[in-house]
């Protein structure tokens, strides 16, 4: 494990050239932020009933804030180890132009105003639902797991898996074991996700201590362990037929896509030392796949969603 300072404070804390529009904006994780929300429109149009398109609008921008804010916090906390990884040296923090405390207020003001309007404009349990996912992510996963334990990003994958449920409440104002099955299928999604990332990219997070599974457990196990998941994974995807909220045709596809994952992982367990191509497909499939799947959960429902 590293030396990294655990004081987000250390990092940064003197701005150096003015932040602009672009740096706050790098700040909510943009490229995270547009899977939560594509996902979270997903829950909201699967969901039985329907919501004024003023309402479905202001329920995803709640949800594209609140996973936003969620970011900006993280990146306070995470000062430090982003600092020394390559792949987040060039964020807004550890460049200098924006303060840690800036950050945090950043944050913090957008957690609160994306909670409240959602509880105002939409409903308590969407509001609920989202205010817990900001929670979970920033003591759950930042603060707690994610430097103390190789399970970080499987508990802490959950909130990533919340805004399905988030867009489902928005519209029906309760949770169902149909939003339920969307949770489940992002959250067995994440590790095999992540894992295939950070076998690529293990010699960085051992250097910011960041303990990974591949740099505690080794590589050999995490290869194992994301042939696991990957196997968990396929039935639940199936799950949301078995419930009604969706057909054959996702059910065909979802099939096919599972079983391209699955092969994804073997080719990771099989690769050789120092052949880190199998993984870098599989992380990059792995957004293709969770995408293809949700984009075919809309195409095979319909959008019915707007009253």
């Amino acid at each position: 494990m590293s030396d990294v300072s655990l004081n987000p404070a250390a990092v940064g804390s003197e701005s150096g050239p003015a932040a602009d529009a672009r740096d706050y904006f790098a700040l909510l994780k943009p490229r995270v932020m547009s899977l939560v929300v594509f996902t979270g429109l997903a829950g909201m149009l699967l969901a039985p009933g329907g919501l004024h398109p003023v309402l479905a609008f202001t329920a995803l921008l709640c949800i594209a804030v609140g996973a936003g804010a969620s970011g900006a916090i993280n990146m306070w906390f995470d000062a430090d180890i982003d600092a020394v990884m390559r792949r987040t040296q060039s964020r807004p923090i550890p460049r200098g132009v924006i303060t840690p405390a800036d950050a945090l207020g950043f944050g913090v003001t957008l957690s609160v105003a994306s909670v409240l309007v959602m509880g105002l404009a939409i409903n308590a349990v969407a509001a609920g639902l989202l205010a817990l996912t900001i929670a979970f992510y920033v003591l759950v996963y930042t603060m707690w797991l994610k430097r103390r334990t190789p399970q970080n990003i499987v508990i802490g994958g959950a909130a990533g898996a919340f805004p399905p449920m988030i867009g489902w409440a928005a519209v029906t104002g309760d949770i169902s074991l149909a939003s339920i099955s969307l949770f489940a299928i992002i959250f067995m999604w994440t590790p095999p996700h992540f894992w295939a990332l950070a076998l690529y990219r293990s010699d960085e997070y051992a250097k910011a201590g960041v303990p990974m599974l591949p740099v505690v457990a080794g590589r050999a196990a995490t290869r194992r362990q994301m042939l696991i998941y990957t196997l968990l994974l396929f039935p639940i995807t199936l799950a949301p037929v078995a419930l009604g909220a969706a057909g054959m045709i996702y059910g065909s596809v979802a099939t096919v896509l599972g079983v391209l994952f699955v092969l994804s992982s073997v080719r990771v367990l099989r690769a050789a030392d120092g052949d880190e191509r199998p993984a870098k497909q599989m992380f990059g499939y792995s957004i293709l796949y969770l995408f293809l799947l949700f984009a075919t959960l809309l195409a095979d429902r319909g959008f019915d969603v707007f009253a």
